[in-house]
């Protein structure tokens, strides 16, 4: 999947060498990527499915 104006923003919870981008502007995608690699592999979630995975890991 092409994700043709996705604006990347690194997580506030990258650490230092293991950085972690995020665009969620897109409809119906949120895509995720290493920021090491921008051009390498992007995984793609429903945007419900991302709220859960945020909303848990902040639980932890």
């Amino acid at each position: 999947m092409e994700l043709i104006g996705a604006a990347w923003r690194k997580s506030t919870r990258s650490g230092q060498g293991e950085c972690v981008e995020v665009a969620d502007n897109l409809v119906g995608v949120v895509g995720v990527r290493d920021s090491k690699d921008p051009t390498g592999p992007v995984l793609t979630f429903d945007p419900q499915s991302w709220r859960a995975f945020v909303t848990s890991a902040k639980r932890r």
